[in-house]
């Protein structure tokens, strides 16, 4: 069994528009990197993630650009600690992928499309994917209120 799984959601917004607020490291703090993001996400780029909501740094490699197309990343697998009085979780040692796909429907509306793999098949590698799931699936429905609506829904909601 692979531990993998894909969300998506149709934004009303063109497609170079929707692609500019993942690749935008400033746009992208609007909704989703709440603590900030060192550089846009260019090919090659190596490029830190924060989160209000999460401790520490978060690395990110981009694997892959395609401009409104397509953003593949990699960063350290989460798995969630042991126990429930760690607030942090060990380092996994191992890498899952993200695949952002977009594709345009028509003039005004586009498909996103997120896909993550690459887990331990064991228990905490099980509830990483679950945990990361969960996350991007709140990642798109923060994008999609940021561009359709100017809301960032993650403002107080850690």
């Amino acid at each position: 069994m692979q531990l993998k799984f894909q969300v998506h959601t149709k934004i009303q917004k063109p497609i170079a528009e929707v692609f500019d607020a993942i690749y935008n490291p400033t746009k992208l703090s609007g909704y989703f990197t709440t603590g900030g993001a060192t550089a846009p996400l260019d090919e090659g780029a190596s490029v830190i993630w924060r989160f209000a909501d999460y401790p520490g740094d978060v690395p990110v490699t981009v694997r892959k650009l395609v401009r409104d197309k397509q953003i593949v990343i990699e960063w350290d697998a989460y798995e969630p600690p042991d126990t429930a009085e760690s607030k942090i979780p060990p380092p996994s040692g191992y890498k899952t992928t993200v695949e952002m796909t977009f594709e345009s429907l028509d003039s005004d509306n586009t498909l996103v499309k997120i896909a993550e793999s690459g887990w331990r098949e064991t228990q905490r590698g099980l509830d990483g994917s679950y945990g990361n799931c969960m996350g991007w699936t709140q990642m798109l429905c923060a994008l999609k209120a940021y561009l359709e609506y100017n809301i960032n829904l993650r403002k107080g909601a850690f």
